[in-house]
């Protein structure tokens, strides 16, 4: 009986999740425009706002999976040159070089350090303009668990940009609403000009995601 109430749930979420998806204008706005998924809207979004992208820069984008980050900032600024990464493949993007793996393994870190150039010598400049971070936990159903797990992502990624960016670089991430925890977030607005938290209009409404737009870094690794 347990087995077959998990079969009917699991369909029932099933179809849940196909119904929501056709009613979704940001799914058939993607299939449109030709991006793998609808979060490409979301850094479209935050970019018109804060106008952070330009041509040219050397950009680093983490938990890439499908590629629809890496598909906009190719195809509005085909200049530049973006690193990706994630647990799972993507399907190979013109101008994109891809990694699989788990960001916070040391083998995931050699293969930036290596392809960017980064200092290893705890020198403070770094080579990158802008650190996207799209990385999510898979999610337990648990609020305080699952902001729990988003928080230790963020903090891998905030300390991977503070090593990895240019002085004037950004740095945007998905958190999760309850923002972060006071201690990070005066970590943050320690070494960037500004900080600000958005949930752009493409992130669905029951959805738990906002994100840390951080502008100016200061420079220094430490």
């Amino acid at each position: 009986m347990k087995i077959l109430n998990k079969k009917i749930a699991s369909k029932k979420s099933s179809a849940a999740w196909i119904q929501r998806q056709a009613a979704d204008p940001y799914v058939a706005r993607a299939h449109r425009d030709g991006y793998r998924a609808r979060a490409a809207y979301k850094l479209i979004e935050i970019n018109e706002k804060y106008k952070f992208l330009k041509n040219g820069q050397v950009v680093v984008d983490l938990g890439a999976a499908p590629g629809s980050w890496s598909q906009y900032v190719m195809r509005a600024f085909p200049r530049s040159r973006v690193f990706a990464m994630d647990l799972l493949e993507i399907t190979p993007i013109p101008g994109v070089e891809f990694y699989q793996g788990d960001f916070t393994s040391d083998a995931a870190l050699d293969w930036l350090v290596q392809k960017l150039n980064l200092p290893t010598d705890g020198a403070t400049h770094g080579t990158v303009d802008v650190v996207l971070s799209d990385m999510a936990p898979n999610t337990v159903g648990h609020k305080k668990t699952d902001h729990i797990r988003q928080m230790v992502l963020l903090e891998y990624a905030f300390d991977f940009a503070c090593r990895a960016l240019k002085p004037g670089g950004v740095f945007v991430a998905k958190s999760f609403t309850g923002g972060t925890t006071n201690e990070l977030l005066k970590q943050i607005r320690e070494k960037f000009e500004s900080v600000h938290h958005i949930k752009p209009p493409a992130s669905r409404k029951d959805s738990v995601e906002m994100f840390i737009v951080a502008l100016g870094f200061k420079g220094g690794n430490g």
